[in-house]
């Protein structure tokens, strides 16, 4: 379990290079001053945001059974969490930032453009206006219900699209609501950084599909 930042700090440092580091290094900076301006994430989160941002979003790439999966699609992304972050640590790996606010949308873009992620789009819009197209990644930190964002999201997946959805401590009660069908399509593995919090995992498999053991 990470329990302090320099936990946090050297649990992201063993999934990406320096030069990532560098650029996650930059972006809780600029997300500290920005968050005078508007409020893209509780103020006292701050003072741990590399344990409560950063780290809680690279574990995420732990659960990724082919490491070129893509492109990542984040819905809700708000502050970039976890998408930006993903994107930060793995220029490789093409990644889609979902947002409809649009001053998040604007402090997205920068971000962007200043940690130089060419491989990162932000799509400002709300999710029911975003063309339809094929994800090797759906996340989602703070987006929905999980039975209302499988329902909003569900045109974007394949039968091997990974879904990663951080839900904190309503993980196990929000996979319990779901219909026994979906419901064995998915588990809670716990969280790194918060021993009461769970990530949804899972594949949304088409009627008639099986489940690759």
């Amino acid at each position: 379990m990470i329990e302090s930042e320099e936990q946090a700090r050297a649990y992201v440092a063993q999934l990406c290079d320096v030069a990532a580091m560098d650029r996650l290094a930059r972006f809780v900076a600029a997300l500290c001053a920005e968050n005078v301006r508007q409020n893209l994430v509780a103020k006292p989160t701050l003072e741990i945001a590399w344990q409560r941002h950063i780290a809680d979003s690279a574990q995420l790439l732990t659960y990724l059974e082919d490491v070129s999966a893509g492109p990542w699609l984040d819905l809700g992304t708000g502050a970039g969490l976890p998408g930006l972050v993903i994107a930060a640590m793995r220029p490789d790996l093409p990644v889609k930032l979902v947002e409809s606010r649009r001053k998040r949308v604007d402090w997205l873009e920068s971000m962007r453009l200043e940690l130089g992620l060419a491989n990162c789009e932000v799509i400002g819009s709300r999710l029911e206006m975003v063309e339809s197209f094929p994800s090797g990644v759906i996340s989602a930190r703070a987006f929905a219900p999980l039975a209302r964002l499988l329902d909003l999201s569900a045109r974007f997946s394949t039968d091997d699209t990974v879904w990663l959805l951080p839900k904190g401590r309503s993980a196990a009660q929000e996979l319990e609501d779901l219909p026994n069908r979906m419901r064995q399509m998915f588990h809670v593995e716990h969280s790194q950084t918060d021993s009461e919090a769970g990530i949804i995992v899972g594949k949304l498999l088409r009627k008639g599909a099986k489940k690759k053991p």
